[in-house]
């Protein structure tokens, strides 16, 4: 059995402890720790996380492996301190049957730096039309829990309620990408100032508010579980808030860019900006960094959205919308949460682990730093400081929007199961 010994880390950024793993279970916890023929990870300084969980990552195969594949997603969310993520269903073929689930599975068990969780869609091909067969995807070998038509809305409300009401026959959880179409068409980034300034068209904040504000009343009406992908209003934030105030099942992500960059980007024309939900305001950037602070929003989910170099090297109403993240987001989660103090860094743990895997029962996953635990971890070294190079990434694309960006914070290693993924800062 292997041995693992990390000395020194501060747990969830408290006081400076021993972590030992044996196998792949953490075996003690406490100070002045030996084992004799452990291999010595000496973490002095450094910070002790449980493994990161992203509930909204697009790993594009099967279809788009041109922008990513299994293997180079799970490898950028190792890098990234990552050790589960959840597939988006937004592939060719689309996840909407138990086939297609298990195999976006089965590539993650194979490829093994971490642990890949389908999310299946919530109606044949995306389309929005019919449902797609949620309790075969929940029955198959994948064991679905979250169901999203990522990318496009789940517009139909008696679709949406349909759904609702599926899920919660097995405890499933309706992921929504609140995006009214006919409120978005042709809408290139956020409406206001910017926009009016450029003639650019654009994306009010009412098409995200007004379907999240209708969800959540269905939710509340069919007694099940609705998730918000990547609130990114102040708007949305206090819907949010009044729906969980009456007792709504409701949850709700924001991603780092949504946490860090501002639709006054958007005058560079650079498409790297362009994204979906597109950049808000300063004042909805900072609406959304206190309600992470206070628990209205649940999670960071980084919504990694590859794309290979033509789709962004193009002029803006051409270019696809989307950013890559994995690599990059304990580093922006420090930069604005931690380093202005909104966040300590066991408040990281619980955004970006403890309640993401909760969600998505991720089984094994957001577990206490303590002995008997699967020893799926991650350490962090928060004072470096470095600038973003794209070049360096495991992932397939290089369409991120902090290229030269310095940034602090880096993961080291990440173990899953008791094994690294990445040692000393390089993919095992």
């Amino acid at each position: 059995m292997s041995k693992i010994l990390i000395r020194g880390a501060k747990v969830l950024g408290g006081e400076a402890q021993d972590v030992l793993i044996e196998g792949e279970t953490i075996a003690r916890v406490g100070t002045g720790l030996e084992a004799d023929g452990a291999q010595v990870v000496e973490a002095e300084g450094r910070i002790l996380l449980p493994g990161l969980v992203d509930l909204h990552t697009h790993l594009r195969e099967p279809g788009r492996e041109d922008s990513e594949t299994v293997l180079t997603g799970t490898r950028a969310a190792a890098s990234g301190g990552y050790t589960a993520v959840f597939a988006m269903a937004n592939t060719f073929p689309v996840a909407d049957t138990a086939g297609v689930v298990e195999q976006v599975w089965r590539l993650g068990k194979e490829h093994g730096y971490c642990d890949v969780q389908p999310i299946g869609a919530v109606t044949v091909g995306l389309e929005g039309k019919k449902l797609a067969e949620l309790g075969a995807m929940h029955d198959s070998a994948a064991g679905v829990t979250v169901f999203s038509d990522d990318g496009k809305c789940v517009d139909d409300a008696v679709i949406m309620r349909r759904a609702l009401e599926y899920v919660k026959a097995f405890g499933g959880v309706v992921a929504q990408h609140a995006q009214e179409p006919r409120l978005t068409e042709g809408a290139q980034m956020n409406e206001g100032v910017v926009s009016a300034e450029l003639g650019l068209g654009g994306w009010p904040a009412v098409a995200e508010e007004s379907v999240i504000a209708r969800d959540v009343l269905l939710a509340e009406h069919v007694g099940s579980r609705v998730h918000i992908c990547h609130l990114s209003t102040a708007g949305s934030v206090e819907i949010v808030r009044w729906a969980k105030s009456r007792g709504i099942d409701v949850t709700a992500e924001v991603t780092p860019h949504h946490l860090l960059l501002t639709d006054e980007l958007v005058r560079t024309y650079n498409p790297v900006y362009k994204v979906n939900p597109p950049l808000r305001t300063e004042r909805d950037v900072m609406a959304l960094r206190e309600a992470l602070a206070d628990g209205t929003i649940d999670i960071v989910a980084t919504d990694h959205a590859p794309h290979p170099h033509e789709d962004k090297d193009c002029e803006w109403a051409a270019a696809a919308m989307g950013m890559v993240g994995l690599e990059t987001a304990l580093s922006v989660v420090q930069h604005t949460m931690v380093e202005t103090g909104l966040l300590t860094w066991e408040g990281v743990a619980d955004r970006m682990s403890f309640t993401p895997a909760r969600i998505g029962a991720a089984d094994g996953h957001g577990r206490p730093v303590s002995a008997g635990e699967p020893a799926n971890l991650t350490l962090v070294d928060p004072a470096y400081r470095g600038n973003v190079d794209p070049a360096g990434f495991a992932s397939r694309s290089r369409n991120t929007p902090y290229e030269g960006r310095e940034l602090p914070g880096r993961v080291t290693h990440t173990f899953l199961r008791g094994r690294a993924t990445l040692m000393d800062g390089k993919l095992a």
